[in-house]
Formats: C-alpha cells, structure tokens, sequence
C-alpha cells in the first residue's frame, strides 16, 4: 500500500499563533480573585469573620467543606 503525503499549502501558518499576556492578564486576574472568594466561603465564612448573619452559607457549603478537609464540627 502505498500513502503519499499533501505538501502543506502556503496559506497554513506553521507556527500557531500566540495570545499576548495583556489579553490573558484580566481574565487571570478575574478568575484569580474569584477562587479566593469561593475558598474564602467555603473554608473561612462562620464565625467571627462571617460576611453573613446566620448559617445559610455553611450549610450551602457544608459537603464541600468536607470534601476539601476543612473542619467545621
């Protein structure tokens, strides 16, 4: 059996095109800043740093306190 290969044609670029960081800076930034928020209410919102009155939130986020091994018992 014989194969033979296409040369590649002279509109395909060989190298892919790269995003700049000052594209991608903002929505790291963003995504950043939203993960500590949801660590923040996951690990940390009971007590004497709660944001909200009452234990909604803890108990909205009860299992995943679990699963991440933060105490809350």
């Amino acid at each position: 059996m014989a194969q033979t290969v296409a040369p590649p044609t002279a509109n395909t670029p060989a190298v892919p095109a790269r995003l700049p960081l000052r594209a991608i800076a903002p929505w790291a930034v963003f995504f950043g800043v939203l993960m500590l928020v949801l660590l923040y209410f996951v690990g940390a919102e009971q007590g004497a740093t709660s944001v909200v009155n009452g234990t909604d939130v803890h108990e909205w986020v009860h299992d995943a306190r679990h699963l991440l091994g933060f105490p809350c018992h």
